[in-house]
């Protein structure tokens, strides 16, 4: 593990953002009428994407469980004199919550016009929610799940060619996507790190399954890695990575760059599943060994529909 960190830290840290962004041409950016939906948006980069958000004019709700930390975005936002941000606190590891978020931003005043799906979670420990499911599956795949198919289905989202965003990880792009190992609640099967790249390798083709479905309807639909970030997840799940590596991680505006950039351009990208980092798509790497599975994205999809259908 230690030396694929060593082999890629200088593409995934500040070296390599510094490096590639000497040939990008920035262009002003310009939110104003867009409503912004970011998730996670308390701290690290959904804060990051919520601030560069504002700044550029557009309204954002801002989605966290915490209030407290929804109230300090709030101080730091007035403090820059920005205006336009809305907070909701909604727990994205409970479905009960992400339905009743659905339903406030479906009948809101302003559709969504832009969704940052950032809410996420690394944890070491089997953690169940109060729903009976394993915490970081139902925060990094249920949630965004059913806060996107369901703002789809109320018509929820704008018909100014909307977009979405899936923030996913390098950990989803070396691995085969195996639904067995999304909702792992035994606690002598469940490994955190494994767990974790399983999550964001689903995020992944959720993505293209959404970009695939509603391409034709004129949404934008991207997954993207933000290289490796000091953010508060890394802090508390990952000390060891962090202490050893803390001089070149990015900071949080580094790392929310191409989430902005995305929604700036709308850049074309092929079909099937793709990541962006820093600018580009970057196809996933098929493991060693790992025939292609041309089927495993409609049976995730398939399964979570019977996760997350209404008992009868």
């Amino acid at each position: 593990m230690w030396a694929f960190y060593a082999r890629h830290l200088p593409s995934y840290s500040w070296l390599g953002y510094r490096a590639r962004r000497l040939f990008w041409r920035d262009r002003a950016l310009d939110f104003t009428g867009q409503h912004w939906v970011v998730t996670g948006a308390s701290a690290g980069l959904g804060r990051a994407i919520t601030l560069q958000a504002l700044r550029a004019g557009a309204r954002v709700t801002a989605v966290a469980r915490n209030p407290a930390t929804l109230q300090a975005l709030c101080a730091d936002a007035s403090a820059l004199g920005l205006s336009g941000l809305h907070t909701l606190r909604c727990d994205c590891s409970l479905q009960s919550q992400v339905e009743a978020l659905v339903q406030i931003l479906a009948h809101g005043a302003a559709p969504v016009d832009v969704l940052v799906n950032n809410a996420g979670q690394l944890l070491h420990d089997c953690t169940r929610t109060a729903e009976g499911r394993e915490a970081s599956f139902a925060t990094n795949v249920l949630g965004p799940y059913l806060l996107t198919e369901g703002l789809w289905r109320a018509g929820g989202f704008s018909g100014r060619r909307p977009m979405v965003l899936c923030m996913a990880s390098e950990g989803g792009t070396r691995i085969a996507l195996d639904t067995r190992r999304l909702n792992i609640a035994d606690p002598a099967r469940y490994r955190g790190m494994q767990a974790y790249g399983q999550h964001k390798r689903a995020q992944i083709a959720l993505a293209a399954h959404w970009r695939a479905l509603w391409g034709p309807h004129g949404v934008d639909v991207y997954a993207m890695h933000p290289g490796w970030v000091d953010t508060g997840m890394v802090r508390s799940a990952m000390p060891a990575f962090r202490a050893t590596w803390r001089l070149l991680l990015r900071d949080a505006t580094a790392g929310s760059d191409t989430a902005v950039w995305l929604a700036a351009t709308r850049p074309a990208q092929p079909d099937g599943e793709w990541i962006w980092f820093d600018r580009r798509a970057r196809p996933l790497a098929q493991p060693q060994g790992t025939p292609p599975d041309p089927d495993a994205r409609s049976r995730l999809v398939a399964w979570l529909q019977t996760e997350t259908a209404p008992p009868l």
